[in-house]
């Protein structure tokens, strides 16, 4: 039998003494436990002063103890204002009672006690002054085993195990179940042993019970329902799921979270962590705040992974789960928010006396109007899920139509951010004075015509080259050909002083002085414009205004201006009321944050990032290494303000506006300085260094590889060209034109000569004179007329 030696609660009843050699299993959490919980609550709201009331009911030593270990070893500072010893027994008036808790200067007790002290503390509690919502009191060990006392404080809070709602049959059945698969798991193992007999029923002598040693452990691996009942060593759950209750006078006992892996989960609002006086919720004071993300002013960050508690200088703000996300109940996931707004709402509620539940926006950002719905911030109050909307909301005309703003807790408006030059530019910027159209103009159609002019005007001139031909002149005249004419307008256009051969003719010499001027001119203002370039002027900071030509005409500049800001915000509907045609062009640059904006603008993929003023002045001051610059030191165009959004004919908006006024320049100061300043650089001279001139490097050797080429294709066309004509009797003519000869000019008229001449002075070096040899004869003038086609095409080269 194992009905003496294994024994269960299934009640909230707490064990006192236990047998000798027994086991006893409880649902309930232990004392360490609870407190442990506890704790994590109390740095969630942010509640870290505290008394400790206790009686001096079994194991108080040990819940004292628990108590300052958990103090020691925090890193929290917790405060432990003092302990409030209570004897009951002998002040069964209660009048010590009144007076030890009326002089406890704290507003959170953690109370230690048996069910029926408890009675006596609350109604003495009640008497003193002490039970009301500005005093908060936490349940610890065996105090609440039941839950249905009379006189409980109006603000309770209680630790107690997963379905603490049960009715007293389900318990039993799940504790009968426990025992069940214990006593299974028992008999598996000693069912078939020597000597071990179960046999008896439960009126036997107790005595003749059969005590089987380590028996906790049969129950160290039991689940039901696919829940985990496993019980560790002293006869608790090892894996509990507690719930986190609280009783508020008029709504009773509410399950407000729950505890599951170490990990605190709060469902909100429980109490708003920086409600005035720790007063609970009131409807009346309690309001539904949604926020934003938008640094500097709302920043989020997820809870710490171990404790999922937030640090001291944020609190806790929901993001509300898509509906397909919701799981066993749980309708938000909790991150913890900070920054300049959340600053302003704590000090709001503390000077105003509200307390508050944040929330994250999922539907849109700021807020905008589509079809006549409204998203984003102001849509959450127009409709009423939200009473206040606080962040970087900008006040303009159209939505203070739906919604109450109050006073501007921040200047700002519409401003411009570029990115800041570092002193290097890119390989082509030697090419970026003129556009790729003007230098295909003039280095693809104005030379070539030009150059074809000069030649044609040459070619038929009295003077010029083909009159010599044609007049059967003595060759070596003129030798003005189409590659000399473009080498003559090459060489002007950059001033070079190389060897060049001029036209005779008088309309060729008028044409070539008429390319000379525009080349100077060309070369002038390519000059001028090359200097700002290598410099990298910072040309947008001249915008007078979104009414600029460089934002209006951006196509009608090289390179286009690239210029966007983030939809579905007040920047976005201000330029698209009041410039349309900007605004259609800027679409397609448009981000989908600040943080994009700014690394887009970096790497040079975005040139100008339209935003409100104040956050792009915070980026600019913030900037790791100072990148990034708002124009005209943070010139605000449609200057306005942000505001916090409330219902029409709100009562909280002459306090709230009076509160913000005392509250503006601190903040201030405190968020939104920071270590870089946009004011302007003073220009001093510096050595131009490798990067200023890389491009030009690289279009040398990119030239030098070039000319290797042409250099190969020449020598393949003029030995394919004297391969073809070495049969044709042509070759005689074209080396005579182009003048080729060898070191003693000895023309080669056919090959028999050649061989000739080649004997002949061999014999010569063989009878050991060193004399050169004598120059043959010339040869006669090659016939002009032979072959005209090939005259004519050669004369062009």
């Amino acid at each position: 039998m194992i009905n003496k030696s294994v024994c269960f609660s299934m009640s909230h009843i707490f064990l006192l003494f236990q047998e000798s050699g027994s086991v006893y299993l409880q649902f309930l959490c232990s004392t360490g436990l609870q407190l442990e919980v506890i704790f994590e609550v109390l740095e969630e709201f942010d509640w870290t002063a505290f008394s400790v009331v206790t009686t001096r009911h079994h194991g108080y030593e040990d819940f004292l103890a628990m108590v300052e270990g958990m103090i020691d070893g925090s890193f929290i500072g917790w405060e432990r204002k003092s302990v409030v010893m209570l004897n009951l027994t002998d002040d069964p008036a209660g009048a010590r009672t009144r007076r030890l808790l009326k002089e406890n200067e704290a507003q959170v007790r953690l109370l230690y006690c048996s069910q029926e002290e408890a009675e006596h503390i609350f109604k003495a509690a009640w008497a003193s002054g002490q039970a009301t919502p500005s005093h908060m009191w936490f349940a610890v060990g065996p105090a609440l085993s039941g839950l249905g006392l009379e006189g409980l404080p109006k603000a309770l809070f209680a630790v107690r195990p997963q379905g603490w709602r049960d009715e007293p049959r389900r318990r039993i059945a799940k504790g009968v179940s426990v025992l069940t698969h214990g006593a299974m798991a028992l008999r598996r193992e000693y069912g078939g042993a020597r000597g071990t007999s179960f046999a008896g029923n439960c009126v036997m002598d107790g005595n003749q019970t059969q005590r089987v040693p380590d028996r906790i452990r049969f129950f160290s691996n039991i689940t039901l329902s696919g829940r985990d009942y496993s019980f560790n060593n002293d006869g608790y759950l090892a894996n509990p799921l507690l719930d986190v209750i609280s009783y508020t006078a008029g709504r009773g006992w509410e399950e407000v979270g729950w505890w599951e892996n170490g990990v605190l989960r709060l469902r909100y609002p429980p109490w708003s962590r920086y409600g005035p006086f720790l007063k609970p919720l009131d409807d009346s004071q309690h309001l539904r705040v949604v926020t934003l993300e938008e640094r500097p002013f709302v920043i989020v960050e997820p809870a710490d992974p171990g404790t999922g508690s937030c640090i001291r200088d944020s609190v806790p703000c929901r993001l509300p789960l898509n509906t397909s996300m919701v799981v066993e109940g749980i309708q938000s996931m909790k991150h913890c928010c900070k920054g300049f707004c959340i600053d302003v709402l704590k000090r709001l509620a503390k000077i105003v006396g509200f307390s508050y539940d944040l929330y994250l926006v999922t539907n849109g950002r700021h807020g905008k109007n589509i079809d006549g719905e409204w998203n984003g911030l102001v849509g959450e109050v127009v409709s009423k899920r939200a009473d206040m909307a606080i962040g970087s909301l900008t006040i303009n005309e159209e939505r203070s139509e739906v919604v109450e703003f109050s006073v501007p807790f921040v200047e700002t408006g519409i401003s411009v951010m570029v990115s800041r030059s570092n002193g290097t530019v890119s390989p082509s910027a030697f090419l970026e004075p003129y556009s790729p159209a003007v230098w295909v103009m003039m280095f693809v159609m104005c030379l070539s015509v030009v150059a074809v002019t000069v030649f044609i005007f040459e070619f038929f001139s009295p003077v010029g080259y083909n009159r010599s031909l044609q007049s059967g002149k003595k060759a070596g005249g003129s030798k003005f050909t189409i590659g000399k004419s473009i080498w003559l307008l090459w060489a002007l256009v950059f001033n070079n002083s190389v060897p060049v051969e001029n036209p005779r003719g008088t309309t060729s010499k008028i044409m070539v002085l008429v390319w000379a001027f525009f080349a100077v001119i060309f070369l002038a203002s390519y000059t001028a414009n090359l200097a700002a370039f290598m410099i990298q002027e910072e040309y947008i900071d001249t915008v007078s205004g979104l009414s600029d030509k460089k934002f209006q005409q951006p196509t009608e500049q090289y390179p286009p201006l690239r210029f966007g800001t983030v939809p579905n915000g007040s920047t976005e509907e201000n330029i698209r009321s009041n410039y349309p045609n900007m605004h259609q062009y800027m679409v397609r640059n448009n981000q989908r944050g600040v943080e994009e904006a700014i690394d887009n603008l970096k790497t040079g993929k975005l040139d100008a990032f339209i935003y409100d003023a104040a956050v792009l002045n915070y980026m600019a001051r913030k900037d790791e290494g100072c990148k990034v610059m708002t124009i005209g030191s943070g010139k605000v165009f449609a200057t306005t303000g942000y505001g916090i959004a409330l219902h029409k004919n709100s009562r909280w908006k002459r306090p709230l506006d009076l509160a913000l006024l005392q509250l503006i320049d601190m903040l201030e100061r405190l968020w939104l300085s920071g270590i870089c300043h946009n004011d302007k650089i003073e220009v001093m001279s510096s050595k131009l260094d490798i990067d200023n001139m890389a491009g030009v490097f690289y279009m040398l050797l990119v030239a030098m590889g070039l000319s290797l080429l042409v250099f190969a294709w020449e020598h393949l066309i003029y030995w394919k060209l004297r391969h073809c004509l070495g049969h044709s009797g042509g070759l005689d003519f074209l080396l005579a034109f182009s003048r080729v000869s060898d070191p003693h000019k000895i023309h080669y008229n056919n090959t028999q000569g050649c061989h000739y001449y080649r004997n002949y002075c061999s014999s010569i070096c063989v009878n050991g004179t060193q004399n050169t040899c004598p120059p043959p004869p010339p040869p006669p003038p090659p016939p002009l007329t032979h072959n005209p086609p090939l005259v004519i095409a050669l004369t062009f080269l």
